[in-house]
C-alpha cells in the first residue's frame, strides 16, 4: 500500500467521526494498555536484542512511563475534551466564549532510536487522546524494537486508525513529501531541521523534540556525594545515549577533586556492564567511532576503555577540559562527561549562555538564590534542581526544547494540547446589539469607544 493510500484511507476514517466519541478514544487507549502489558516480553526482548538492555531498564525507563501516560489520559480524556468557558470582555458583550479542542487530524510521528517505545507510542498517547488518527514511523536502527512496534500496533489497531510504516531514510524523506495534519519528530537537531522545512511545504504545525548539550552546575555548597551519585545515575544511563543526560558538568573549582573522586567512586560501586544489567551497547558501529574520536587525549580522568566487539564504551570522566575541546562541539550522546571548573558561577553561566539553547539544565546546590540564578539566567526546556533526568518521570511537567533543542510540549494534558486545535468560540447573543461599530462613525461613538476600552483593559 502505498504512503498516499495509508494517509486518505486514514482521512476517511476521520471523516466517520469515529475517533470523535470521548468513550471510543477512551476504548482504543485501553487496548493500547492491555496491548502492551501482552507483549511486554516480546518488547523487552527486542530491546535487549538491538541494545543489550535489561528487562528493568526497559520497564523503568520506557514501558512503565508510557503506561501511567495512558493511565493518566484514560482517567482525564473527559476532562480535557470539554469545552473550557473563558471570560468575555466588556467590548463584545453581551456574549459568553469558550474554547473547544478538537483533534488535528492525521498525525505523523517519528520515533527515535535510544528509547524506542518511550518516544513513539509516548507522543501516541497524546495523539489518540486527542482523536486523531496516527501514522507511527519508528526509527530504522534498532531493526528488532522497529519490527514489535509493527507486530503490536498492527495486532492492535485498524490500520486506517492507527499503522506503523518501518524503512529507513528514504521512506521517511519519502513520508514527509505528503500533507499531514500534524507532524511530531524525536531526534536530532539536524534532522528536525529537515523535518521542519519539510512541513513549511504544506503549513503542518510540527513539534520538534531534540536535543544539546545540557549542562549541570556543582557549587561549591552543595552535597557532593547526591550530586555525583545523581549525576553518574543520569549521565550513564542507558550508557549515555539520552538526550537529556547531564552533557557535561560545570563545577566550583574548590570542590573539583572532591567531585571527581566521588565521580570515580561511584562508577567504580555501581559496576556498569551490560551483563550487569544496568548497560547497554553504543547503538551501531558509526556511533560507536564516532564517540572515539571524541576523547581528547590525556584528559581521561577515569575509564575510557573501549570494546569494539561488543561496541561498548565503559562510562568516562575527563578533566582538562576546555569549550574548545572537539568533545564541547556537539551533543555528546554517549558515556563521555567532561568536567570544567569554574571560579565564579557567572563566568559560567554566561559561558553555557554562548552555547545553543540546551534541553536540560541541571543545578546541585543548597543556596536558594544559586538555584534561581541558574534557573532563570539560562534559557532551557526543562530540568531539575538537586537531580538529574527526572523531570521526563512526571507527566505534569510539560516536557519539550527551546530554540536549537526543540519547539512545542507533550506529556499528559500538554501532548493532548499538542495534537488539538484549540477552537476559539464567542457566542453572542441577540437581546442587545451596541450601535458604536455601525455607520455613520463619529466622533461621539469614537469617545465612547474609548470609554469602553478603558473600563474593558481595567487600565487606569
Amino acid at each position: 500500500m502505498s504512503f498516499r493510500t495509508i494517509i486518505e484511507t486514514q482521512r476517511h476514517y476521520l471523516e466517520t467521526g469515529k475517533t470523535l466519541p470521548v468513550a471510543s478514544r477512551i476504548a482504543q487507549l485501553k487496548r493500547l494498555h492491555a496491548a502492551i502489558k501482552r507483549h511486554e516480553r516480546a518488547l523487552s526482548q527486542a530491546v535487549f536484542d538491538d541494545f543489550g538492555k535489561s528487562t528493568f531498564d526497559v520497564y523503568s525507563t520506557e514501558l512503565m512511563l508510557v503506561l501511567y501516560e495512558l493511565e493518566e489520559a484514560i482517567r482525564l480524556v473527559p476532562k480535557w475534551t470539554k469545552r473550557r468557558r473563558v471570560r468575555t470582555n466588556l467590548l463584545t458583550m453581551p456574549a459568553k466564549s469558550y474554547v473547544i479542542p478538537e483533534p488535528l487530524g492525521v498525525a505523523l510521528i517519528i520515533g527515535a532510536w535510544n528509547y524506542p517505545y518511550l518516544l513513539s507510542l509516548g507522543p501516541m498517547v497524546g495523539a489518540l487522546a486527542a482523536g486523531n488518527t496516527v501514522i507511527l514511523k519508528p526509527s530504522e536502527l534498532p531493526q528488532a524494537t522497529s519490527r514489535a512496534l509493527a507486530e503490536l500496533i498492527g495486532e492492535t489497531f485498524d490500520p486506517a486508525y492507527c499503522t506503523v510504516v518501518e524503512g529507513g531514510p528514504e521512506e521517511t524523506k519519502e513520508l514527509l513529501t505528503h500533507r499531514f495534519d500534524k507532524i511530531f519528530f524525536t531526534g536530532s537537531t539536524a534532522v528536525g531541521k529537515f523535518v521542519y522545512q519539510a512541513a513549511a511545504v504544506h503549513l503542518t504545525p510540527v513539534t520538534l523534540e531534540l536535543g544539546g548539550k545540557s549542562p549541570a552546575f556543582v557549587t561549591r555548597d552543595c552535597n557532593l556525594e547526591i550530586a555525583a551519585r545523581r549525576i553518574v545515575w543520569g549521565k550513564f544511563l542507558n550508557a549515555g545515549q539520552t538526550c537529556i543526560a547531564p552533557d557535561y558538568v560545570l563545577v566550583d573549582a574548590s570542590v573539583e577533586q572532591a567531585f571527581l573522586a566521588a565521580c570515580r567512586d561511584e562508577i567504580v560501586r555501581s559496576r556498569y556492564a551490560v551483563d550487569n544489567d544496568n548497560y547497554t551497547r553504543i547503538i551501531n558501529e558509526r556511533h560507536f567511532r564516532r564517540l572515539l574520536a571524541l576523547l581528547p587525549e590525556g584528559k581521561c580522568y577515569h575509564g575510557g576503555r573501549a570494546d569494539a566487539a561488543t561496541r561498548t564504551l565503559e562510562p568516562t570522566v575527563l578533566q582538562g577540559v576546555t569549550f574548545d575541546d572537539a568533545v564541547m562541539q556537539e551533543e555528546i550522546f554517549g558515556p563521555i562527561l567532561p568536567v570544567i571548573p569554574y571560579t565564579h558561577l557567572d563566568d559560567a553561566i554566561a559561558a553555557v549562555k554562548r552555547l545553543p539553547h540546551p534541553l536540560s539544565c541541571y543545578v546541585f546546590a543548597r543556596d536558594p538564590e544559586v538555584q534561581s540564578q541558574v534557573v532563570s539566567k539560562v534559557p532551557f526546556g526543562g530540568g531539575a534542581i538537586n537531580d538529574t533526568v527526572l523531570h521526563i518521570a512526571n507527566p505534569h511537567l510539560p516536557f519539550g526544547g527551546v530554540g536549537p533543542s526543540g519547539m512545542g510540549r507533550y506529556h499528559s494534558e500538554a501532548g493532548f494540547r499538542a495534537f488539538s486545535n484549540e477552537k476559539a468560540i464567542l457566542h453572542k447573543f441577540n437581546w442587545f446589539d451596541l450601535p458604536l461599530r455601525y455607520s455613520p462613525l463619529t466622533l461621539s461613538k469614537l469617545t465612547w469607544l474609548k470609554r469602553l476600552m478603558r473600563l474593558s483593559s481595567r487600565l487606569p
